[in-house]
Parts: C-alpha cells; structure tokens; sequence
C-alpha cells in the first residue's frame, strides 16, 4: 500500500503501475478540485444535506473506443436509460470518438480509448452544489491537489 493524492494516484495509473476502473477515475478528478484534506472535509460538511442522485452510465461503443455517457444533459445519453439490463439496449457507432466530442457540445461522459487511456469530459453544472470533475486525461495529468 503507498499513499497518493489524487493527481499521484492519476500519474501512477498513467504509468500503469495501478489501475482505476472509470468510475473511481471520474472520482478521482473530482477530488482533483480540492487542495488539501482540510479543504475536502469543509466541501463535504456544507453540502451534506444537499441530497445525491444515482447514475446510470450509459457505454457507446466507437469505432476507435469507448464514451460512458453519464446524466445530466449529455446530447448523446439516452432519456430512457436501460436501468435493469432487460432491454438489452447497445448503442453503437461507426464514428470515431474524436468526431463523437466535435458533434457535441454539451458534454458529461469518460473517454475510453483503452484500459489505460481515459479522459473526462464535463461542461455540465453540477446537481446539489457538487464539483465537477477536473477534467484530466490518464495521458496527461497535472493537477495540483496536496490531498
């Protein structure tokens, strides 16, 4: 075990020395907001009774990737996700993920280019007075966070 901050935990899985599912990425960016423990702990405090929502991502599979489309007015995430896997909905393209990012504007989803290479990408405003995501490429991180 060895300790990191967000960014260093971002730079060890760029480097492949560890490995974050997409979700725990998206949340490590979004610790990337915050400086210092101290700073986190205050955050949390004043909105703890703002309430939370639960996520559904949505996978479209790319030609050249992966996108998870969150919630939140993503263009391209659907109005009625398949919540329960009964549908057996699967969304697909030919495009590619760059031409995917050029088609929209609005944007709350994780690019997966392979099992080492994500981005996020959020121009969305937050639901309960939460932060975004810093939006951090695994190929290029440079956060300053000293949690």
């Amino acid at each position: 075990l060895q300790w990191s901050s967000p960014p260093e935990a971002i730079e060890r899985f760029n480097s492949q020395e560890i490995w974050f599912a997409p979700p725990q990425f998206y949340e490590l960016c979004r610790l990337c907001n915050f400086s210092s423990l101290r700073e986190l702990h205050q955050f949390s405090s004043d909105r703890a009774l703002e309430g939370c929502e639960r996520w559904m991502p949505v996978m479209l599979t790319a030609s050249d990737g992966y996108v998870q489309l969150l919630p939140g007015r993503d263009e391209l995430y659907p109005e009625d996700p398949d919540y329960t896997g009964e549908k057996k909905v699967i969304m697909s393209t030919d495009k590619k993920v760059e031409d995917l990012m050029k088609e929209n504007s609005v944007f709350h989803r994780i690019v997966i280019k392979n099992i080492n290479n994500l981005a996020v990408y959020v121009n969305i405003q937050a639901k309960y007075k939460h932060k975004n995501p810093v939006m951090i490429n695994s190929r290029c991180s440079d956060g300053n966070s000293r949690l």
